[in-house]
């Protein structure tokens, strides 16, 4: 059975299918990223807002964790991205 075709037998919307495949696309082997939401934004051609709406669809359905990354000097960075089951 190819990758994505339980992917593609979700319920999820086609913002969500979208920006999980961009994640895996740019994952390393740990299935981890880190891409600003910006520029998800801006290569998918979807507004941030979007994208947020997105990301909250994986995390609902349980194929994505986020986690806050910070600065050295304290500063929020962009978020790390962990595709779950990967």
């Amino acid at each position: 059975m190819p990758y994505f075709s339980k992917l593609y037998q979700t319920e999820l919307p086609h913002r969500a299918i979208s920006v999980y495949i961009y994640l895996m696309d740019r994952a390393n082997k740990h299935g981890e990223c880190w891409p600003a939401i910006p520029t998800i934004a801006k290569e998918l051609k979807l507004s941030q807002s979007t994208v947020r709406r997105a990301l909250r669809d994986l995390r609902k359905a349980g194929l994505l964790e986020t986690e806050q990354r910070y600065r050295t000097k304290g500063g929020k960075s962009s978020l790390l991205y962990k595709i779950c089951n990967h």
